[in-house]
């Protein structure tokens, strides 16, 4: 397909109308989708999209073909489906994991039997597939007012009621203590979400509006701390991953609510590997940098030994010590005088290098002195886990360590412990 026709396509009453309806369904799902993920009701999310499938069928054959009588039957059976839920965890104590797959595997298997049995009459349509993955090239102007509705309602919700959805979210036993009611806001909770779930049902389906809810706001989470941050990125990448979704779906001749949960797998699987902060090139980079500094520190402190012992330092035996060839070498040194850690010209420590140099080798004997008393290990067993340790403590930790042993003077090789003088 060329760009002309593909945007040609995209220009169609019934594509624009589509494309709005995911905008708006990724838009609330990835919002509400925060608050679940935190919850750990990831799988709560998923029972009850297949869960209000009987509530639809039941409308249907009540009410017959009615986007009204579709949301009302299909939010009841959320409803009941969350009370069912809680009150199995609560009163027949069946783990939560458990008594979730009891309710929504019974419940969205009713619906499938009630569908096959209800398509068997003449002059009856009603598509399994279509509210399994839904079909968003079908929206009409009701489902588009439907959804945007729904939308509005969630985004508000969300908005008036955040201080209360946040603490019960992270501080229930708190939350409880203040006067909110923790339990009444998981059961409004659990209507958001019911609503969200009926107004995806022509957009994605009942079984890819878990991808919706769930993957827009994991990734959220990737790159922020602060919820209401996550709340905006959330709701970002679910419009973005439905408007891609929808554009991928045309171009390929594809269902739209698989391309949409495909486009946010791939945004999470890039947020996974290039987060600013959690991903996993600055883990890496992190990782390298914090090997790298531990090396210069390894070099300090020998250099700084060396000096006070021998009054000269010798490379070749710090070198073949720290097991580094000669290029490694040459670039820690270059790297160490950039810093003013090193004399521009001999193998010597600046003030500034040894009072560093000297922290590494306060923390290496106080380490020791932790293991050998508070542990319990003998001296020959306490200098490998002294020698990785010693780069983790911070000067706050040092103290806390110096005082919890009762600031000895020495550790147990019997080699002084420097309390900040330059010298050992």
């Amino acid at each position: 397909m060329t760009e002309s026709s593909l945007f040609e396509i995209l220009s169609e009453v019934w594509a624009i109308r589509a494309i709005v309806a995911s905008s708006m369904v990724g838009l609330m799902c990835g919002v509400l989708g925060c608050f679940i993920v935190l919850r750990n009701m990831s799988l709560v999310g998923d029972a009850l999209a297949h869960a209000i499938l009987p509530g639809v069928v039941v409308a249907f054959m009540l009410v017959g073909y009615s986007t009204m009588a579709f949301f009302t039957g299909a939010v009841v059976a959320g409803l009941l489906t969350a009370v069912g839920i809680t009150w199995i965890q609560q009163r027949v104590k069946t783990k939560n994991d458990a008594a979730i797959g009891i309710v929504f595997t019974s419940m969205f298997s009713l619906g499938v039997i009630l569908i096959s049995h209800i398509s068997r009459n003449d002059g009856v349509h009603l598509d399994l597939k279509d509210f399994l993955f839904g079909y968003a090239l079908g929206v009409s102007d009701t489902d588009l007012l439907l959804t945007g509705l729904v939308m509005v309602y969630v985004l508000l919700s969300v908005a008036v009621f955040y201080r209360y959805l946040f603490a019960s979210t992270f501080q229930s036993v708190v939350a409880e203590t203040m006067g909110i009611p923790v339990q009444v806001l998981h059961y409004f909770l659990m209507l958001l979400l019911s609503f969200a779930v009926v107004a995806s049902l022509q957009t994605v389906g009942v079984i890819l509006v878990v991808a919706m809810l769930i993957t827009p706001a994991a990734t959220a989470l990737l790159l922020s701390q602060r919820l209401k941050v996550v709340l905006f990125i959330a709701g970002g990448i679910g419009m973005l991953s439905a408007i891609l979704g929808m554009i991928v779906a045309v171009w390929l001749n594809t269902p739209p609510g698989p391309a949409m949960a495909l486009v946010a797998t791939a945004i999470y699987g890039l947020t996974v590997v290039f987060s600013p902060s959690r991903g996993l090139v600055a883990k890496a980079w992190f990782r390298r940098q914090r090997r790298q500094q531990t090396i210069r520190e390894d070099i300090l402190k020998r250099v700084f030994r060396q000096n006070q012992r021998d009054g000269v330092a010798d490379a070749g035996i710090i070198r073949e010590q720290l097991e580094l060839g000669s290029g490694a070498w040459n670039s820690q040194l270059a790297r160490l005088r950039t810093k003013g850690l090193m004399d521009k010209s001999e193998l010597r420590l600046t003030d500034a290098g040894k009072l560093l140099a000297l922290r590494m080798v306060r923390a290496h004997r106080l380490w020791e002195t932790y293991l050998n008393k508070e542990v319990g290990l003998s001296p020959d067993q306490i200098h490998e886990e002294a020698e990785r340790l010693e780069h983790l403590l911070t000067p706050e930790m040092l103290e806390r360590v110096d005082e919890e042993l009762g600031y000895p003077e020495s550790d147990p090789h019997g080699s002084r412990i420097p309390r900040g003088e330059l010298g050992v």
